[in-house]
């Protein structure tokens, strides 16, 4: 039989040796845990709505397989379990005395949980998704918050995933939205990657870019079966969001999964957007908010002739000190992510001198530049009707978010991460104000939506 895209991508993958994914798999869990772990003992970890789901499935497969098994650690299922660092630290004390492997049965948030707290205890974990609402399962690293700070931390991967697609059928329709909204940034994500691959900043690896980008347009084709719980759009989906996590780990980076569309959902989820509903707003929502706001600049740029519209010396001569940039900063966040932002600010900023040099490049490569991007980018338009479809979140009145802090952010995210993204490219050619002005004025992409 032919390879399969997971089977190439386990080959590159650094931590993660096993991937069953399909109908009826979850029975398989604890055949995966007995040959990875022989002779250990599991621990499952959920909350109690996931260990409703699928906890007493799991501890069938594992007690069949002849897996030992300690006392589940089941967290609350309410309020909803959020991914801030104390509830790390719960679940690590609470385990840290257990000589046992976590089989975490969890979304996205307890997944980053469970991911972060075995890897302070140097410890492997497998885990078992429970629906289709993010990325992360086969990733490394955890999204955070620490000290009020949306953030990657490090760690290792799950050894192994196990998706079951019935069961991921069954999850809230929210959470589908959920995944498909973080998906589908993967299409401008991929534009960003392109910009900072031609200007040499950070280079596109063509076969983890295959992983990523390969499956996407199919994965993203149907929104409604998605929505309804199609296992056959499930299956689509699942495969990419975990398709993504593999490249990640191939790539020691998110960027083969990340660009600007995560860039503004990470400075919402900082300035607390939807952090007090109940469910609290998602990454994923936030994210497909992000993900038509960048693709509609991306619009109004590739409309331009950028090359005439740079004025190398006028923005050299603009371009801020490090100092002017620290007290901007300074002024458009709130106090609480300064010294993070300005870490993370600090890592991409460059002087005048390099400033010219890029600027330069960027005029010489626009060609190529565009040429690429328009074969990578899908319209505005198109992205929003797929997220409406699937029941995900297009506007920001939809977050609580007025026109003009809306439109600032256009400005702001790009504090928050290193990754060099399209706005930083505008910011440093001095021309980000009328191109995003132009979303907002009469015509434009937002105009009509406010």
């Amino acid at each position: 039989m032919p390879e399969t895209l997971i089977e190439r991508a386990l080959r590159t993958a650094t931590d993660t040796k096993a991937i069953e994914a399909g109908r009826g798999v979850v029975s398989r869990t604890g055949d995966v845990f007995a040959r990875l772990f022989p002779g250990r003992t599991a621990i499952i970890v959920a909350d109690e709505n996931h260990w409703r789901v699928a906890g007493e499935q799991v501890v069938a497969s594992l007690t069949a397989a002849g897996v030992p098994q300690a006392e589940p650690y089941i967290f609350p299922g309410t309020p909803t379990l959020y991914a801030g660092y104390n509830n790390i630290e719960t679940l690590r004390d609470a385990i840290a005395d257990i000589d046992a492997v976590v089989v975490a049965v969890s979304s996205g948030t307890l997944n980053d949980i469970a991911k972060r707290a075995v890897s302070e205890l140097d410890r492997p974990y497998m885990c078992v998704g429970t629906a289709a609402s993010m990325d992360g399962y086969a990733s490394f690293g955890a999204s955070i918050t620490k000290d009020g700070f949306k953030q990657t931390l490090s760690c290792p991967a799950p050894a192994a995933v196990v998706a079951d697609l019935d069961i991921m059928a069954g999850a809230p329709q929210r959470l589908t939205a959920t995944g498909f909204g973080d998906l589908i940034e993967k299409v401008p994500a991929g534009g960003d990657w392109i910009i900072a691959d031609e200007l040499g900043i950070e280079r596109i690896d063509p076969a983890v870019w295959d992983l990523v980008q390969g499956p996407l347009r199919d994965a993203l084709s149907d929104p409604q079966g998605c929505k309804d719980g199609n296992p056959d759009a499930l299956s689509g989906l699942a495969e990419g969001l975990i398709m993504s996590g593999l490249a990640m780990q191939a790539f020691a980076s998110s960027r083969p999964a990340s660009g600007g569309g995560h860039h503004f959902s990470h400075l919402w989820e900082m300035e607390h957007y939807g952090l007090d509903w109940d469910p609290p707003l998602s990454h994923g929502f936030k994210v497909g908010l992000g993900t038509v706001s960048v693709a509609a600049l991306y619009e109004v740029v590739l409309a331009k002739d950028i090359p005439a519209m740079i004025d190398i010396d006028a923005a050299v001569a603009a371009w801020p000190s490090w100092e002017e940039t620290e007290a901007k900063l300074r002024a458009a966040l709130t106090p609480d992510l300064h010294e993070a932002a300005l870490a993370q600010t600090k890592g991409k900023y460059i002087d005048a001198d390099a400033l010219r040099a890029r600027l330069e490049l960027t005029v010489e490569r626009w060609p190529s530049i565009s040429s690429r991007l328009r074969d990578q980018l899908l319209p505005a338009k198109v992205l929003q009707e797929k997220l409406d479809t699937v029941g995900a979140i297009t506007h920001p009145d939809q977050i609580g978010m007025d026109r003009d802090r809306f439109r600032d952010t256009y400005h702001r995210a790009r504090w928050i991460r290193t990754r060099y993204v399209l706005t930083d490219l505008l910011t440093e050619a001095n021309i980000i104000d009328p191109l995003v002005d132009e979303l907002f004025a009469p015509g434009g992409y937002w105009a009509e939506r406010f």
